[in-house]
């Protein structure tokens, strides 16, 4: 309840003393479901913001006296911010932003000055389990190799990351810090006579955190440039040419190699569990790589999964589970490979350049912490869900996160 005046001799009634012991700090508490402006009846009661999207309390100016306070806190998933309503008044803090179940207490100096002292309440989380997914490698043209899976990292407890290594240590992040989340795309179609598009690196960025970076797939060769490149996993091989590695650090496997029998089958992509298949003899397109299952979101997802090779005539590779594109046996375009599982794409099946590959799926971002921690005060590009006790933020784009 707000601050009460009594006059000397004055009998309390039953009601007063009962409003007296409303809570522990006996105040009035007030919910507000969205930005407030505070005002002089605030003083000695409980402001409490309640809305899941951000908000705002605002401090007037030439409202509060030397020595008023009031408690302020947050119910709500989304960050209140506490600031100033003009210029006319200064409002200071170790931290003026107030993540769920987070509170302290205002207090005036003046007239024209406050300072706010953050109370305890959920703590921000110090490490993050992620898992870190490249753009893909796209497929190539002229009975061309399918594309490498993107880079995989993973450092969720009992999974493991691309390659067959053992799950990363997790991220240790820090309050007041912005973390730069950065998707990167899958490997472009090629055009023309062009070869295949190694896709693009995914990340996490910030002060004091050593960037996690997951390479891009590598393409898959072509019949004219048989090579497929490395990648995060590699690219298959066309005819004659050699199966793309996998990069450094461990992030999954290289593509299958290709034959130069009839038809010229092409090596799958590698994918995030396993190595591409080969193109056999006279007989099919290699197969992408399988990628690899993550329940870091709750539900069990494979991704990052190789592109199949393609073949003239026969039977084209398949894409690998995760995402990967199927190659083709003759001048139609492979489908494109799944959006953010970093799959890789389909090899074109028909020789003398005049097929084209398949493009490949962008990569993803996704971060968890138990909810025993507050939620991130700043996330741009990301979204937020929660299931088995975490908070998961996904990014299927580029974004920021941070924790006040």
């Amino acid at each position: 309840m707000a601050i009460q005046t009594f006059s000397s001799g004055q009998t309390l009634t039953a009601a007063q003393m009962n409003s007296l012991q409303t809570n522990d700090y006996n105040q009035t508490v007030s919910a507000k479901t969205t930005s407030y402006t505070l005002v002089a009846g605030d003083v000695g009661t409980h402001v409490q913001m309640t809305a899941s999207t951000a908000t705002t309390i605002s401090v007037p100016a030439a409202t509060f006296a030397a020595g008023d306070s009031l408690f302020l806190s947050s119910q709500g998933s989304g960050a209140v911010t506490i600031q100033a309503a003009s210029t006319a008044i200064t409002v200071n803090g170790s931290s003026l932003t107030l993540a769920q179940y987070g509170g302290g207490t205002l207090r005036f100096q003046s007239a024209s000055a406050a300072t706010f002292f953050k109370a305890g309440g959920a703590s921000n989380p110090d490490n993050l389990e992620y898992l870190v997914i490249a753009g893909g490698g796209s497929g190539n043209r002229s009975t061309g190799g399918g594309g490498g899976a993107g880079g995989y990292r993973c450092s969720v407890v009992g999974e493991t990351t691309g390659g067959g290594g053992s799950a990363e240590s997790q991220a240790i992040i820090s309050s007041g810090i912005t973390y730069t989340i950065t998707v990167g795309a899958g490997g472009a179609a090629p055009v023309g006579t062009s070869n295949g598009n190694d896709g693009s690196p995914s990340s996490i960025a910030g002060t004091g955190l050593t960037t996690i970076t997951a390479t891009g797939g590598g393409a898959g060769g072509a019949s004219d440039n048989g090579n497929g490149r490395t990648g995060g996993s590699g690219g298959g091989a066309s005819r004659g040419g050699t199966a793309g590695a996998a990069s450094s650090p461990t992030q999954g496997f290289a593509g299958g190699t290709g034959s130069v029998s009839a038809g010229f089958p092409a090596g799958g992509g590698g994918g995030a569990g396993a190595i591409g298949g080969s193109g056999v003899g006279t007989g099919n397109g290699g197969n992408g790589g399988a990628g690899l299952s993550s329940s870091i979101t709750g539900s069990a997802v494979t991704r990052a999964g190789g592109g199949g090779g393609g073949r003239e005539g026969g039977t084209a590779g398949t894409g690998g589970t995760g995402g990967g594109a199927n190659g083709t046996n003759s001048n139609t375009q492979p489908t494109a490979a799944t959006a953010n599982t970093g799959g890789g794409g389909g090899g074109s099946g028909r020789n003398g350049g005049e097929g084209t590959g398949g493009a490949a799926g962008k990569g993803v971002v996704i971060l968890r912490h138990s909810n025993t921690y507050a939620q991130a005060t700043t996330l741009t590009g990301g979204t937020v869900t929660t299931s088995g006790g975490y908070i998961i933020y996904t990014f299927n784009d580029s974004g920021t996160i941070g924790w006040a």
